[in-house]
């Protein structure tokens, strides 16, 4: 018995004094950060002096064992709660990391696991050049699986760009089993090429990307966009939640010459959740201002089995853009696979103007013939436009139901075709059409079981179109019309639309048109 007590009493007193091997070591201004990211070992944290300035290119490096504590660098103190966006209002309470060139401040070494970033502030590289983060290496250097690193986290940080050369890339995101979570990435900009908040190519995915601000001129997001140097490789698994993508105004000043794209863009991705997002803010610029764009690219032509597969995107609101989504069947320039599995459901579409924003107006265009095509309960909100669906090349496994938009000049058009019937039996053969409101249309030119009122009759059905209340007003006849039984349209409510309080986007009842997002 007295071995017994003597044994757990020792078990005690190993568990109060916590763990040995886990050390907390403190980098001061003017310290030798390298060689504490060295030494550090799992389950330690490195702690920064807020408000000093670390200049370098850093590395994570890789660590031998199976241990998988991670190591954390962060800023000493508490300058944001876990689970809070950090803002630019908590940069004085933060390291700052800055290259002294156009490299990465912070990259990855091959096989480097568990490191977790946090409460860090990223400077611009120089002249705005290259990535200011690198996880993983989108260069021919990183052609196997073995060597990606994997498990990190970037929590809380601040990235940004120069406001005047602006920064060509916040993060390169080409590791494994991958989180940014809580942070703005801002002034990513550049003239003569593209920007991205985060860009990914030669990483075989598991990412989460949840609860960020992501400002970039070219696409704020984007996966593909590069041959990937790892065989077959196909970035799976993509949860991308309660995000702002946003592009500020002041970037359409023409003599600034920023060069703009898209929101947000896929070429080669497979099992994609996109959803209760806000994405603000597309025009007409480097490209026709589509916002959303599934675009299967065999970028240089190396990647046959390029694909964008199962990709879903539901309940998020897309506005002020000078048209919607773009869907591509296969590559038109290099051999790829045929995109399937594209479901774009309970989302709002406002204010889609070509008039305003340049482009056409589309709701969607979708070209050389992807198959499994689901369009269900989104409410689109357009100014002038020229229609709803823009086709060319047969679509198989095609569903268009309980959407609610306005017909806008062609409606539903195909390559050389009529609007409506003419081009649904070219380019939409054996497609499920029905309970949608095409406002403004003609009944005569659409199959049977659609909705057209006058853009007048449209407008009445919200409970408040003009301070952007898009909910069906009470006693509408849209409430119960769904081929669900529930009503059309995107189901507007903070339960469906469940953004950030910091976003002050939902009050329960009501979009507001305009709002301070960042």
């Amino acid at each position: 018995m007295r071995q017994l007590v003597l044994f757990l009493i020792a078990l005690f007193l190993l568990a109060a004094a916590g763990d040995p091997s886990a050390a907390t070591v403190t980098v001061p201004a003017g310290g030798d950060l390298q060689q504490a990211l060295n030494a550090a070992r799992p389950g330690d944290t490195i702690l920064l002096e807020p408000g000093a300035t670390y200049v370098g290119n850093f590395f994570l490096p890789s660590k031998v064992g199976d241990d998988q504590r991670p190591i954390t660098l962060r800023s000493a103190g508490d300058p944001a709660p876990a689970g809070q966006r950090v803002t630019p209002e908590h940069a004085g309470r933060l390291a700052k990391l800055r290259s002294p060139d156009n490299m990465p401040v912070l990259r990855t070494q091959p096989r480097a696991r568990f490191w977790r970033i946090e409460l860090v502030e990223f400077l611009a590289n120089k002249e705005g050049m290259g990535d200011v983060v690198a996880l993983g290496d989108g260069s021919a250097a990183q052609n196997n699986l073995t060597d990606v690193p994997s498990d990190l986290v970037l929590d809380r940080v601040y990235i940004h760009g120069d406001p005047g050369v602006g920064q060509k890339r916040a993060v390169a995101l080409n590791a494994a089993r991958t989180t940014i979570s809580n942070s703005y990435i801002a002034d990513i900009k550049s003239i003569g090429q593209d920007s991205q908040a985060i860009a990914g190519w030669n990483g075989p995915g598991d990412y989460t990307i949840v609860n960020n601000y992501l400002e970039a001129a070219g696409e704020n997001v984007i996966f593909g966009g590069g041959d990937p140097a790892i065989p077959n490789l196909t970035t799976t698994h993509i949860v991308v939640r309660g995000n702002v993508f946003r592009k500020p105004l002041e970037w359409r000043d023409a003599a600034l010459r920023w060069q703009v794209k898209n929101l947000f863009e896929l070429k080669n991705a497979r099992d994609v959740a996109v959803e209760q997002n806000l994405f603000e803010n597309n025009w007409q610029q480097a490209q026709s201002g589509y916002a959303i764009l599934f675009t299967v690219r065999n970028q240089d032509g190396a990647c046959t089995w390029c694909q964008l597969e199962r990709i879903t995107f539901r309940r998020n609101v897309v506005r002020h853009v000078a048209a919607g989504v773009q869907i591509l069947g296969v590559d038109s320039n290099h051999p790829s696979r045929q995109t399937n599995g594209i479901a774009i459901t309970g989302n709002l579409f406002d204010d889609i103007d070509s008039k305003q924003w340049g482009g056409d107006g589309y709701f969607a265009q979708i070209t050389d013939s992807p198959r499994d095509v689901t369009i269900d309960h989104n409410t689109v909100i357009q100014g002038q436009s020229n229609g709803v669906l823009k086709l060319s090349g047969a679509v198989e496994g095609f569903v268009f139901t309980n959407n609610v938009m306005s017909h806008g000049a062609y409606g539903i058009i195909g390559a050389d075709r009529g609007v409506g019937n003419d081009s649904i039996r070219a380019y939409l053969p054996g497609a499920t059409i029905t309970a949608n409101v095409l406002a403004g249309g003609r009944r005569d030119l659409y199959p049977s079981g659609n909705l057209f009122p006058s853009l007048e009759e449209f407008r009445a059905q919200f409970v408040n179109y003009a301070a952007h209340d898009f909910r069906p007003r009470p006693g509408s006849p849209w409430l119960r019309a769904a081929t669900d039984g529930g009503a059309l349209g995107a189901a507007v409510d903070k339960t469906n639309f469940p953004f950030s309080e910091s976003v002050a986007f939902f009050l329960f009842t009501r979009i507001f048109s305009e709002f301070s997002c960042c």
